[in-house]
């Protein structure tokens, strides 16, 4: 690690306690309050309550053990937002197995490189992604898939043998091991800035940082009660909102993903009174009729009192994050004012720098470049799942995590986001190598060139867009080639990473040692 050891005697904040631990202890002190409640679209919700979902918990555990799973091991749970993606990682964290949450929205190509690359054990997944993931993850030993899609009745009802409901033992044969804060607890896949996503690996002190922290900075108590509709597959759903509720022991009300229609009759059926978005989320809701009556006190997004969002009536409070930080390192004031378009101030939980490419430090309204210090494997993620060098080059000098983002530093200690590190794009709130895209459109027969920069979309931030330069050259450009091109990307990267134009010149722009320029696309797109 990048971070020299501990010293002998330190004591953590999580010494002798995990995962498991913290929904014991919600499943005794809050036992009939209801912890997560499922709203389906076309269904009536569903309530859990902390004791009922401790012991459906102990019992997947107990007969994910007779299925063959041991402490880690690593389980895909490939699912969309329900409660059994829940039970799912929670009854890996009991028994000491490894939950790796994927994005639904990933491609056969990426789910066999998934799989492959940590090594999993087995599948949990739906009716929609079964013929996928057998297909792709076929070095499995198992696969076992939920009765919907989402809540949404599905197309073919799995075997008997394959059911998730199969799965489940008798809770009283829970698994039991001694608590270890440092254990491996959970991998999500995250774009990095090269053409291979990186396996962000966190263990149970990083999950119950995510869990306290989150609750602390979004001043949340018992009696809340968080609407959740951003996947659970990534950090800010699994530990923003599910998490920091756990750990206060209030309610989670899950939805299947954002309704903008159904959005305020679950706030109010639920009494709502706290939700984690992005601005797409708001956006679409502007063209919905907002309740007088509604019970929402916070929000949190990316910047702090957008003026556009005013109409809500809701504090909203921005933050920054990564799936390496668990948690936010740049969040705003809830109990004092911030400064309108700004991610916040830095947390007191970590050390934030902002300096040019020299390591020199910005000056007040300069942009720079943004690193993070904390723990490895308590406020940072503990590494690169089987990646040391990636894991080693990702902190510099000083042991500060580079995160690849520019901010702009404001007066009074407020941070700007500024603009992102070239090559990643923002899209609909999921991050996207650019490398990726040109990797996979440079294998297609005809393409002698491909350069993928961002075009700024009204809902979803930025989509990407293609330039190639074709073997033949404009002039006599195959007529199948832009067709090849959509049904290679088709094939081999999840829908939001998929170009959503093509464009065929004879040139590109260049600058030093013959490298695109990237700007002057840029700028063509403007």
């Amino acid at each position: 690690m990048t971070n020299s050891q501990a010293a002998p005697g330190v004591v953590g904040p999580f010494a002798g306690l995990d995962v498991p631990w913290l929904l014991k202890l919600r499943s005794e002190n809050r036992r009939e309050h209801p912890f997560l409640i499922w709203a389906p679209f076309d269904a009536p919700a569903q309530e859990w309550s902390y004791g009922e979902f401790h012991e459906r918990v102990g019992a997947l555990a107990a007969g994910l053990v007779k299925r063959g799973i041991k402490r880690g091991d690593f389980v895909l749970i490939h699912l969309d937002n329900c409660i059994e993606a829940m039970l799912a990682w929670f009854a890996c964290a009991e028994l000491g197995a490894i939950a790796v949450t994927t994005n639904t929205r990933s491609a056969g190509a990426e789910m066999d490189y998934f799989a492959n690359h940590c090594g999993a054990a087995a599948a949990i997944t739906q009716p929609a992604y079964a013929e996928m993931i057998a297909a792709h993850c076929k070095d499995l030993r198992w696969m076992a898939v939920i009765s919907h899609d989402a809540g949404a009745a599905p197309a073919h009802v799995p075997p008997r043998e394959n059911s998730f409901e199969a799965l489940f033992g008798d809770s009283m044969d829970r698994p039991r091991r001694a608590a270890d804060p440092a254990a491996p607890c959970s991998v999500q896949y995250t774009s990095g800035t090269t053409s291979r996503p990186k396996a962000v690996l966190w263990t149970h002190a990083n999950a119950l940082w995510g869990a306290k922290v989150n609750a602390a900075h979004e001043d949340l108590h018992a009696s809340d009660v968080h609407q959740t509709y951003l996947p659970l597959f990534h950090t800010n759903a699994l530990a923003y909102s599910m998490l920091a509720t756990l750990w206060v022991g209030g309610s989670c009300v899950i939805q299947p993903r954002f309704s903008a229609s159904r959005f305020w009759r679950v706030a109010k059926q639920h009494g709502c009174t706290w939700t984690s978005t992005i601005p797409f989320c708001m956006k679409a809701l502007l063209e919905h009729e907002t309740p007088r009556d509604h019970k929402f006190r916070l929000w949190g997004t990316a910047v702090c009192e957008p003026p556009a969002f005013a109409a809500f009536g809701v504090k909203i409070i921005g933050w920054w994050g990564m799936t390496e930080t668990i948690t936010h390192g740049i969040v705003g004031e809830v109990d004092q004012p911030n400064a309108p378009m700004s991610m916040g101030r830095a947390a007191t939980e970590y050390s934030i720098r902002v300096t040019d490419d020299d390591g020199r430090p910005t000056e007040v309204g300069g942009t720079g470049n943004l690193s993070i210090k904390g723990v490895p494997g308590l406020s940072l993620f503990k590494e690169y799942l089987y990646n040391e060098k990636a894991t080693r080059g990702s902190f510099d000098e000083h042991g500060y995590f580079i995160t690849g983002d520019r901010v702009t530093l404001l007066e009074n200690g407020f941070i700007r986001f500024g603009d992102r590190a070239k090559d990643m794009l923002k899209v609909g709130g999921e991050n996207v190598a650019a490398s990726e895209i040109e990797q996979v459109i440079a294998l297609v027969p005809g393409v002698r060139e491909a350069a993928v920069v961002a075009k700024k979309h009204a809902m979803l931030e930025e989509v990407p867009v293609v330039f190639i330069i074709p073997q033949s050259g404009v002039d006599k450009l195959p007529q199948d080639l832009h067709g090849n091109i959509v049904a290679a990307c088709r094939s081999a990267l999840a829908d939001f990473k998929q170009p959503r134009e093509i464009r065929f010149v004879d040139e590109l722009p260049r600058s030093t040692l013959e490298k695109v320029a990237k700007a002057e696309l840029r700028k063509l797109l403007d």
